[in-house]
């Protein structure tokens, strides 16, 4: 017989399609502990009925279920070796470049990205497809509005180019808006679209079992084209890429063999 938590992850998978179990367990048992006692449930049982019952209180669920923390440049030392290391080679063999940005979070990864390549392709060139399963990031994404603290690390050139102080906020101009088409996509559930020069998916992956992790290697690896590129976050190092038909480029690069 499956404990509580089995059993909610179960009832969350058919009533969502997202499959929590492929999540670290005890990272995604504390956060959701976490979250149904500040909502004074006493159970999983408990919280998964009104869950069921409350729009409001699901899309509470997914937002805390997935990690949303992003800002513009981060880790502004791997965008440099991108910039100055990986993309002349891609531009070189592809003057147009298919790119997804995964797991987008509130979509400043994919619009750094179009600030990037903006400098090396005309914008009306550009199209960026950024995804993310939690439907409310994506809304805040398309709308392109920032607090300036997602901003640090932003070079002052782009930034005064590419935002549009309002309020406090910082908007995205439209011209980058306009390179990013977002949509709703379930990593682990859904399958990808192929021959992608560069997919970037960076801090996501230390949250899934090895598993998980293995089987979403193989299917990124599978998207990208020969010599496409695969860049992932700080602490996501593969140590074992020609596993994947990969080979390392750089410190959190891959390229497809």
């Amino acid at each position: 017989m499956p404990s509580e938590y089995e059993q909610f992850t179960l009832n969350i998978k058919t009533l969502t399609g997202i499959d929590l179990s492929l999540y670290k367990e005890s990272q995604m048992k504390r956060r959701l502990t976490s979250l149904y006692e500040k909502k004074g449930y006493s159970s999983f049982t408990e919280y998964y009925k009104n869950i069921k019952m409350e729009p409001a209180i699901l899309n509470e669920f997914l937002d805390r279920m997935t990690i949303n923390v992003s800002e513009f440049y981060r880790n502004y030392k791997r965008w440099e070796i991108f910039e100055n290391k990986i993309l002349p080679r891609m531009l070189k063999s592809s003057p147009s470049l298919k790119i997804w940005s995964a797991a987008c979070s509130t979509g400043e990864e994919p619009y750094t990205i179009a600030m990037i390549l903006s400098k090396y392709l005309p914008l009306s060139n550009l199209s960026i497809y950024a995804t993310d399963i939690d439907e409310n990031v994506l809304v805040k994404a398309k709308r392109g509005i920032y607090p300036e603290r997602s901003l640090n690390e932003v070079p002052i050139d782009i930034k005064n180019k590419f935002f549009i102080q309002e309020d406090g906020f910082y908007r995205v101009t439209d011209d980058i808006k306009r390179t990013v088409t977002f949509k709703k996509h379930n990593l682990l559930a859904e399958r990808f679209q192929t021959h992608y020069d560069l997919i970037v998916c960076r801090n996501v992956l230390i949250y899934f079992t090895e598993d998980a992790k293995n089987h979403l290697y193989q299917k990124f690896s599978a998207a990208l084209k020969s010599d496409g590129v695969f860049f992932v976050g700080s602490t996501e190092q593969i140590f074992n890429p020609a596993q994947f038909d990969l080979t390392t480029e750089d410190t959190f690069f891959y390229k497809k063999i």
